[in-house]
């Protein structure tokens, strides 16, 4: 067992020092795109700077016949990124996988200083975790780099989900986690080939009228997901770390995408994946701050001073509880507003100071 004080100790000679905080940027979507497709590649320009975070994926949804021209397309993606104002993933292939290891390889020593993030997929336990740590320390000394690249885990497995936690704690380089429900669903024989979102078969039903117990009685679509989500956004919070919710494959079904983001945004998740165009402004709408919230969290932060005490405002009580969540959403608003110009404006902050 290794003691705690060597936690934050690089894992091999020459690499950087591992972080101690992560650090927290806007992520309200992380969208993909395969860089094995010439025509996706010559649209990054115009897409990084709508986006908060761009991710080549290297893996589902690239055929294994064009897996090394994915990560000859990161490559290519990373050397000319240009968009300060977005971060750079990627997605590689699992560790299970004939393509993991070279396209952590690639990743770290030939565009290592032009990524923030790196996704592993299936995780399963601390155990993938550890391994990556390793590997990527000693690329990273080889390659020279000066700051350590993060981990993002994807929850795809049951047996990930019952490891949640130890994964979240495994390493400093845990950035967060998503939430892979088309994977997951498979892996624990839920009855459902969607990605993502309800299904009208998970429900409840209204009890019979007493006074007419033939008449129809209502029902009401349940959400598959509540509870992975919400365990996985408790062991994030946990270990100072982001949760994500991941991919809605329903690509038309705009109303149902954005309900099921605006639930894992309730829930706590910071952002989602978006896999069509269409789904970038659903998320950064989901997950800015309503204007009306924000000016809210002003309000009960400047009417509770030093934050102690109680008071009724507009006829409901705010007390400390109140206080740190307002903190919660106000400290948000003002990382998007310092970033868009029109979101500090719509959360008056183009004259009062992003978070003030």
């Amino acid at each position: 067992m290794r003691s705690p004080k060597d936690f934050f100790r690089p894992l091999a000679v020459g690499a950087p020092e591992p972080l101690r905080e992560i650090p927290v940027r806007p992520s309200r979507m992380i969208h993909f795109f395969p860089p094995s497709n010439p025509k996706m590649v010559a649209k990054v320009p115009d897409i990084a700077p709508q986006v908060d975070v761009l991710l080549a994926n290297l893996e589902d949804g690239v055929p294994a016949s064009d897996k090394e021209a994915a990560r000859a397309g990161l490559v290519e993606v990373a050397k000319g990124f240009d968009a300060p104002d977005t971060q750079l993933w990627t997605r590689v292939n699992s560790l299970d996988s004939p393509w993991g290891l070279d396209d952590l390889v690639a990743a770290v020593t030939e565009v290592g200083r032009h990524l923030d993030v790196i996704m592993i997929p299936k995780v399963e336990g601390p155990e993938d975790i550890h391994y990556v740590d390793r590997l990527l320390a000693q690329l990273e000394a080889k390659a020279g780099l000066d700051r350590p690249l993060l981990l993002h885990a994807i929850l795809e497995t049951a047996r990930g989900v019952a490891n949640v936690e130890e994964i979240c704690a495994a390493s400093p380089r845990m950035q967060g986690l998503s939430l892979g429900p088309a994977d997951l669903a498979a892996n624990r024989r839920m009855k459902t080939t969607r990605v993502g979102g309800g299904h009208p078969g998970y429900l409840v039903r209204e009890d019979p009228d007493a006074d007419d117990p033939e008449a129809p009685r209502a029902t009401f679509q349940q959400d598959l997901w509540h509870y992975t989500i919400a365990r996985m956004v408790d062991a994030c919070v946990a270990s100072g770390i982001l949760p994500y919710y991941g991919p809605f494959g329903d690509i038309k079904d705009t109303t149902a995408c954005e309900d099921q983001f605006r639930n894992a945004y309730l829930l706590g998740c910071v952002g989602a994946w978006s896999l069509h165009p269409v789904q970038i402004d659903i998320a950064k709408r989901v997950f800015s701050p309503d204007p009306d919230d924000v000016a809210h969290a002003r309000r009960v932060i400047d009417a509770m001073g030093d934050g102690t005490g109680a008071l009724m405002l507009d006829g409901k009580m705010e007390d400390d509880a109140s206080v740190k969540q307002c903190r919660v959403i106000l400290s948000l608003a003002g990382e998007l507003a310092s970033r868009d110009p029109a979101l500090a404006e719509r959360y008056g902050f183009a004259t009062t100071g992003a978070g003030a």
